[in-house]
């Protein structure tokens, strides 16, 4: 239960700071929320993530399944306090043109993976265990992959953000697709490269 809680209260603010702040604020929400949750949940805060966690294999597929409901009632929630209570919608458009989806579906894919292979490295690798530094690594490669990439696609990066800023009309529920087969292909990649790099890490 503290696990799923820490996970949705993270994924809340994140996703808040994204609508406000955009990539700034996701990267300093993340990392911020990083450091009241790891030693709860491990802090992931998106379904991508606890994906390559999983294929890493530090956490099993139920605690993956919990997260991922989590997080994205997290966003949920959050998108309908920015939306209803603060009043702040978006135009509903589309993140992404329509003559450039495999450069938004390739920039959140290489954002994902970047996010992700970070996170495998920092937060659950044993030549980095007991660090101080993870969330404002965390932190920081969501914002490079923003201020880099982040024009392609929305910078999303997590399934739960492109959920819940679907919801709020930052991003479009049309090109919802894009959000998964990205992130969670880049995920998957970052976990066996994971795997492939430290196969002395079990």
């Amino acid at each position: 239960m503290k696990k799923t809680l820490t996970e949705f209260i993270g994924t809340f603010f994140l996703v808040m700071g994204a609508a406000f702040g955009g990539g700034v604020g996701a990267a300093l929400a993340l990392m911020v929320m990083i450091y009241a949750g790891g030693h709860i949940s491990g802090a992931h805060y998106n379904p991508a993530v606890s994906l390559a966690v999983y294929i890493r294999g530090k956490i099993s597929i139920g605690d993956m399944i919990g997260y991922w409901m989590s997080q994205i009632a997290g966003a949920l929630a959050a998108a309908l306090v920015v939306a209803y209570v603060f009043e702040k919608e978006g135009a509903g458009a589309c993140a992404i043109a329509d003559n450039n989806i495999m450069q938004g579906l390739v920039a959140e894919l290489l954002g994902t993976f970047a996010l992700a292979y970070v996170v495998l490295n920092v937060a659950t690798a044993k030549g980095t265990a007991g660090n101080s530094f993870y969330g404002l690594a965390i932190g920081g490669t969501v914002l490079a992959m923003a201020l880099t990439i982040g024009q392609f696609s929305g910078g999303a990066y997590n399934p739960a953000v492109a959920v819940g800023l679907s919801l709020q009309k930052a991003l479009c529920w049309s090109q919802i697709w894009i959000y998964l087969v990205g992130c969670f292909g880049g995920a998957i990649l970052a976990g066996l490269v994971f795997k492939l790099n430290n196969p002395e890490d079990k």
